[in-house]
């Protein structure tokens, strides 16, 4: 007899991907995408939040309020960001040289190295393994900017 369903060994059938609203699918999908990302970019202590950073300060130091602006995210979640990449030895970060509130963010050599040693773009498309084809992912690709680029930025919420 079943005492209904807190049964120690009773399990409960999950709906399968195909009912789930297609924001839920996104959603699922983003994040199993940064897990695998994070995984791969463990090596050069970086994550898939971090990379963008790298990327954005090689065009010369700038502020995290800049930094932030420029991800469309907010300073505190760059500052969390920062923290770790200062950590790893990728960036400092030093006082304006006529603002001392403000801080100058920099890459060292050690994030140009990261950098180079990774071509982000084929290899996280080649973290999507064989669930897509090249002509899947080039689809993919361009739905996705189209998406970006339609929903308003961090600082115009």
């Amino acid at each position: 007899m079943s005492d209904g369903p807190a049964d120690a060994g009773a399990t409960r059938a999950y709906p399968p991907p195909e009912t789930w609203p297609t924001g839920r699918l996104l959603s699922a999908a983003a994040r199993r995408v940064e897990r695998a990302w994070d995984d791969y970019l463990e090596q050069w202590s970086l994550t898939h939040a971090s990379l963008p950073v790298l990327v954005i300060l090689t065009g010369g130091p700038l502020s995290q309020r800049e930094i932030a602006g420029q991800m469309h995210v907010s300073e505190q979640s760059v500052g969390r960001v920062l923290g770790g990449l200062e950590r790893a030895g990728h960036l400092t970060r030093s006082a304006h040289p006529e603002d001392r509130r403000r801080r100058v963010v920099t890459l060292t050599d050690s994030g140009r190295t990261a950098l180079e040693r990774l071509d982000h773009l084929r290899n996280v498309e080649s973290l999507l393994g064989d669930s897509l084809s090249a002509a899947e992912v080039d689809q993919l690709r361009r739905l996705l900017i189209r998406m970006v680029a339609h929903f308003p930025k961090e600082e115009d919420r």
